[in-house]
């Protein structure tokens, strides 16, 4: 069965719908979400757990399509998962290699510097900033006025798979090179130093209050609203490694957000 592909405005068209047509158009549109903001919710956020498996459906569909853009490239890819077409007007996407799949919300107003890749199930609020190599990865949850800085990676939950998405909630800055995966949650309006690393299950070192915050499988790392966090070393166990002076990369939250840094983080109308 050919695969119907995606409109203007990310809705899927064609002669022969697949049948995950209608999931990936209800993504596009934000009917559905991997996750969503919920103030009853564990760290306020409510995931669906059946979406993974219903995506996961769609790549076991072996059907094959190739594509032409333009005239100008081709590629092949799953019948299944088309690419969202990047002419719906709502956001501006810039020349250069840009690729999202159908599936993945783009809201009012998103800039995409190219390449960057959004893959299916992404969701990215109004006003973000994706910039130059970035990877939001399947069912990443991306807030409103976010800035996705070069070389961000935000890991999917489909490879390795994952119970929650990595979710970056509004108004963060994700600083250049950053990675954030297996589910970390970077709270509102917090501030990433470039080079940060966080995986689900490790620890953020709370220099300002004093305490090691430690993530698990059930219940990911989350960074609290408004930290400021910079890559760290701690000292590494053990009597050889003292003596060798090995130290350990880390991360710590070494203030709060003021004034100052959200001048220097600020983002450039102009460019927008």
């Amino acid at each position: 069965m050919s695969a119907a592909l995606p409109g203007p405005g990310g809705e899927l068209v064609g002669e022969q719908r697949h049948p995950g047509s209608r999931l990936l158009e209800d993504l596009d549109a934000g009917r559905r979400r991997a996750a969503w903001p919920d103030p009853a919710a564990p760290d306020g956020w409510r995931v669906d757990a059946g979406l993974r498996s219903e995506l996961l459906s769609l790549f076991r569909d072996p059907a094959m399509r190739s594509w032409q853009v333009g005239g100008l490239f081709g590629f092949s890819d799953r019948a299944s998962l088309p690419t969202k077409r990047l002419d719906g007007g709502r956001w501006r996407v810039v020349p250069g290699g840009t690729s999202v799949r159908a599936g993945a919300y783009l809201g009012e107003g998103v800039v995409i510097m190219p390449p960057s890749y959004v893959n299916v199930g992404a969701w990215v609020g109004d006003g973000t900033m994706v910039d130059s190599h970035v990877l939001v990865g399947s069912c990443a949850q991306v807030g409103a006025r976010v800035h996705l800085s070069a070389g961000v990676q935000l890991g999917g939950v489909l490879e390795p798979a994952n119970a929650r998405p990595v979710i970056v909630e509004d108004d963060a800055f994700v600083g250049a090179q950053c990675g954030l995966f297996d589910g970390v949650l970077v709270g509102r309006g917090a501030v990433l130093a470039a080079g940060v690393v966080l995986t689900g299950t490790g620890r953020l070192y709370d220099l300002v209050a004093g305490r090691v915050l430690e993530g698990s499988p059930e219940r990911p790392l989350s960074v609290p609203p408004g930290s400021v966090v910079v890559p760290a070393t701690r000292p590494a166990r053990g009597a050889f490694a003292q003596e060798l002076g090995v130290a350990l990369a880390c991360a710590a939250i070494v203030k709060l957000r003021d004034q100052g840094t959200s001048a220097r983080t600020a983002l450039e109308e102009a460019l927008r």
